[in-house]
C-alpha cells in the first residue's frame, strides 16, 4: 500500500511539477494574472488578457496668432446683419452716383487743373521786372503829390533813364508834359501816368516801315537775319520758321554763318524740330554761296518762306559789315525785289548799346524790322520805346521766355497795357 501511495503521490508531484513549468515557459511571454493567489496552485493557468498598445501622444498644435485688430475707420457707419451685408461692386464699376444726380469722382480724380493763363497774362507776367523798374517806381512817386513841380520833374527824369528810356526820349515826354502844365491842360500828378502811357504808345506805333510782314505777290518770300554774337539770333530763326510753318507755310532756312560748325548744327537741329529743310555747307567756305545756293534751291522747289542765317559780328567790324553787303548784294541779283525783310535780332538787356548797334546795322543794310528778346530778364523793357522813337523802325517780334511760343508777334497796344496794368489781367 505505501508504495501505491507513493507512486501515486509521485505521479501528482511530477505533475504538478509539469504544470509549474508550463505556467513558468508562459509567464515569460506574458504576464501573469492579476488576482492568482497561494490557493491556485494545482488549478491550470489562464493566460492573461493582452494590454493594448499605448496609442503615441499627439504633437500639440501650435498657438493661433492674434489677428491685427483692424483700424478704427472715422464715421463709419454700423455694421447690418449678416443676411443684410451687400457684396462690394466690382472694382470697374462706375462711380455711385451722389445725391442730386452728381456722380462721385474717386480720390484726387476731382481737382481742377488749373487754367491755362491767358496771351495777356503771361505777358504781363514775363514784363515784371520791367515794370517794378517803371510803374511801381511812378506810382510811388505820384502817390501822395498835390501838384507838378519841379521836384516831381526831377524824380521823374531819374525813374524814365534808369528805365531805359534813353536821355532824348525822356527829355522828350518831360517837355510834352511841361507844355500840357503850362496850357493848364495837367494840374494833376495822379493824371501823369496816364499821359506817360499814351506817349509811349505813340512812340511804338511811329515807323517809317509797314508795321506787319508784306509776303511778295510771286515767288519765295526772303528774310536776312543780322545781328551781333550772343543775342538769340539763330533761335529767334528757329521760332519764326515754327510760326511759318505752323501756319501752313513751306520754309526753308539757310545757314549763312559759316565761321561756326556750332551754328549750322544748332541750325539743323532747329530744322529738325520744326520740321522744315536747312541748305547748308561745311564751316569755312563762303558764306555768300551758300546764299546763293539756298536762294536757287529754295526758287526752285517752290518754298513759301526763306529764312537766312548770318554770322554774328560786332558792328564795328568793318570787314565783316563788307561782307555783310556783299551777301545782301547776291540775294537781290538771284531775286528780284529781295531780300524782302532785314531782320535786325536786338538784345534787350543790352540796353542803350542796342541804339547803336541799330543804326549801324541799318547804315550797311537797311533793316526794315526788329526782333526784341530776352525781355523777360530785364528791367530795361523802355529800350523798346527808345528804339523805335530813334530809328522809326517797327518791332516784329518780342522774345519773352525760351519756349518757341515766346517769340510773340508784337501789339504795341498790348504791350503798353501789359506794361501799365497792375490789377486785373484782363485788360
Amino acid at each position: 500500500m505505501l508504495g501505491w501511495f507513493k507512486r501515486k503521490r509521485k505521479k501528482k508531484e511530477e505533475a504538478v511539477a509539469a504544470a509549474e513549468v508550463e505556467a513558468g515557459e508562459e509567464a515569460v511571454g506574458r504576464p501573469a494574472a492579476a488576482g492568482t493567489g497561494d490557493d491556485q496552485d494545482g488549478a491550470p493557468a489562464v493566460p492573461p488578457e493582452p494590454e493594448p498598445e499605448p496609442k503615441p501622444e499627439p504633437e500639440p498644435e501650435p498657438e493661433p496668432k492674434p489677428e491685427p485688430k483692424p483700424k478704427p475707420e472715422p464715421d463709419a457707419a454700423p455694421e447690418s446683419e449678416a443676411g443684410d451685408q451687400e457684396e462690394p461692386p466690382p472694382a470697374d464699376a462706375a462711380p455711385a452716383a451722389e445725391p442730386g444726380g452728381e456722380t462721385a469722382s474717386p480720390a484726387g480724380a476731382g481737382r481742377e487743373k488749373p487754367a491755362r493763363k491767358s496771351s495777356f497774362q503771361r505777358l504781363r507776367e514775363r514784363l515784371g521786372k520791367t515794370r517794378s523798374a517803371l510803374v511801381y517806381r511812378l506810382d510811388s512817386l505820384f502817390r501822395g503829390r498835390k501838384k507838378i513841380d519841379q521836384a516831381l520833374f526831377d524824380d521823374l527824369e531819374e525813374i524814365l533813364i534808369t528805365a531805359d528810356l534813353g536821355v532824348g526820349t525822356t527829355q522828350d515826354l518831360l517837355d510834352d508834359i511841361r507844355i500840357k502844365v503850362k496850357r493848364d491842360q495837367l494840374s494833376d500828378p495822379q493824371a501823369l501816368k496816364a499821359v506817360l502811357k499814351d506817349k509811349i504808345l505813340d512812340y511804338l506805333q511811329e515807323s517809317d516801315q509797314a508795321t506787319e510782314l508784306n509776303m511778295p505777290q510771286t515767288g519765295p518770300f526772303v528774310i536776312l537775319v543780322v545781328g551781333v554774337n550772343g543775342v538769340g539770333k539763330t533761335t529767334t530763326i528757329g521760332k519764326i520758321a515754327a510760326k511759318f510753318s505752323g501756319s501752313g507755310h513751306s520754309v526753308l532756312l539757310v545757314a549763312g554763318d559759316t565761321f561756326r560748325a556750332a551754328a549750322i548744327d544748332q541750325l539743323r537741329i532747329w530744322g529738325e524740330r520744326t520740321g522744315v529743310e536747312v541748305v547748308a555747307r561745311q564751316p569755312g567756305v563762303d558764306p555768300a554761296s551758300v546764299v546763293f545756293d539756298g536762294i536757287e534751291y529754295g526758287t526752285a522747289h517752290a518754298f513759301d518762306v526763306i529764312i537766312i542765317d548770318t554770322a554774328g559780328r560786332l558792328h564795328t567790324q568793318v570787314n565783316l559789315m563788307e561782307e555783310l553787303k556783299k551777301i545782301k548784294r547776291v540775294i537781290g541779283k538771284k531775286m528780284a525785289g529781295a531780300p524782302h525783310e532785314v531782320m535786325l535780332v536786338l538784345d534787350a538787356t543790352t540796353g542803350q548799346n542796342a541804339i547803336s548797334q541799330a543804326k549801324l546795322f541799318n547804315e550797311a543794310v537797311g533793316i526794315t524790322g526788329l526782333a526784341m528778346t530776352k525781355l523777360d530778364g530785364t528791367a530795361k523793357g523802355g529800350i523798346v520805346a527808345n528804339v523805335c522813337r530813334e530809328l522809326k523802325i517797327p518791332v516784329r517780334f518780342i522774345g519773352i521766355g525760351e519756349q518757341v511760343d515766346d517769340l510773340r508777334d508784337f501789339d504795341p497796344t498790348e504791350f503798353v497795357e501789359a506794361l501799365f496794368n497792375e490789377g486785373n489781367l484782363n485788360p
